[in-house]
């Protein structure tokens, strides 16, 4: 079992730990539905550094990425990110990731934690273009501050304006004592709010400034519990659950990162050309429980007649609303906003309607 640098900070915090994707990672600390308020309201901190980092450099680099990944690096300048996925050779996904143009002919990849390995051997049985690829996952941590306050805090620690960087870009800089900082503002909550890339001797001590910055704003350190109820809450696909190797983009309504312009060739585009232009029969949808119940990963979805029309690939009850939420592929026939269906819990059809994502006003 793999540890990030911070864990024994998470077990001074009294944290409860659990494996995930073959680290030790903390679940929660102070209780999942008290971390999620602190994120919605006010800020909290997350141990993230178990996520994977692949450097791609040299002239190649953009070559490679326009062929492997769905959206069009072509347009992606030095200082912005980028949302994709690698679609796999049958439309499916081989896992979704960022992409951060970090300099000129060098580029960043953030990737799941669980893909980690399939994901290097992916990009290097791709890399006909000879582009210098480094894996420098064991290196980095990353910490998400997340929530309204985010910006507040971090400011009180750094000379760089934050403010003065959108959504889905990024710089490099000093925060708390900690030097080249890679601070995105990205998130996976839908409370905003940055990411810090950090070089893994650093992380501790800026970890513990973040933490003192925060207390007067009501930080509160948030573990993987409130990071899975937060990303559902904000209708976010989690890899495992919502994508998979058989789900294509365009089916997780992804189609807005499945570029599918002039001289952007790259792996299944032909397949998502068709499914574009001729429709799909799935579609993941957002449904919101009308009775008591929580839907989990698995459950059948049905309609007023018991047929089986999906299934749930994420639910939980929302912190926010009191309410059971969930996503799940449908048939066609069935995607639009307030449809009725079912979801089957222990043998009960618990009746829900199809809404449009996100489930709360962020």
């Amino acid at each position: 079992m793999q540890k990030t640098v911070l864990n024994d900070i998470h077990r001074q915090l009294g944290a409860k730990m659990v494996p995930f994707a073959g680290f030790e990672m903390p679940v929660e600390y102070s209780g999942i539905n008290t971390e999620h308020i602190a994120v919605r309201q006010a800020a909290g901190i997350f141990d993230v550094s178990h996520m994977g980092e692949f450097w791609v450099k040299g002239p190649q680099a953009e070559k490679l990425l326009q062929f492997v990944t769905s959206n069009d690096v072509s347009v992606l300048p030095v200082g912005k990110a980028q949302y994709s996925c690698f679609p796999n050779r049958k439309g499916g996904i081989v896992d979704d990731l960022i992409v951060y143009h970090y300099e000129e002919e060098k580029y960043m990849l953030v990737v799941n934690a669980s893909n980690m390995e399939k994901d290097w051997k992916w990009i290097n049985d791709n890399n006909s273009f000879g582009a210098e690829l480094e894996n420098a996952s064991d290196k980095i941590s990353l910490l998400a501050v997340q929530g309204p306050k985010a910006a507040e805090i971090l400011q009180k620690l750094t000379s760089i304006n934050l403010s003065a960087v959108p959504y889905y870009s990024f710089t490099i800089g000093k925060v708390a004592n900690a030097e080249n900082v890679i601070v995105s503002n990205t998130g996976y909550t839908g409370s905003g709010g940055f990411e810090l890339y950090v070089f893994n001797q650093q992380a501790p001590d800026l970890w513990n400034a973040v933490m003192e910055a925060g207390k007067e704003f009501g930080l509160l350190p948030a573990g993987l519990g409130a990071r899975d109820t937060l990303r559902l809450e904000a209708g976010l696909a989690l890899y495992g659950n919502d994508l998979d190797d058989s789900t294509s983009p365009v089916e997780a309504g992804l189609g807005w990162i499945t570029k599918l312009v002039e001289g952007n060739v790259f792996i299944s585009r032909e397949l998502f050309e068709k499914q574009k232009t001729e429709g799909v029969e799935k579609r993941l949808k957002g449904f919101v429980l009308q009775e008591r119940g929580i839907p989990r990963h698995g459950y059948v979805i049905v309609d007023a007649q018991g047929h089986n029309i999906g299934t749930v690939t994420s639910g939980t009850m929302s912190p926010m609303l009191k309410q059971g939420i969930g996503m799940g592929y449908l048939k066609k026939g069935f995607w639009k906003p307030e449809t009725e269906i079912f979801i089957r819990i222990r043998n009960k059809d618990v009746k829900a309607k199809v809404v449009k994502l996100p489930f709360v006003d962020l």
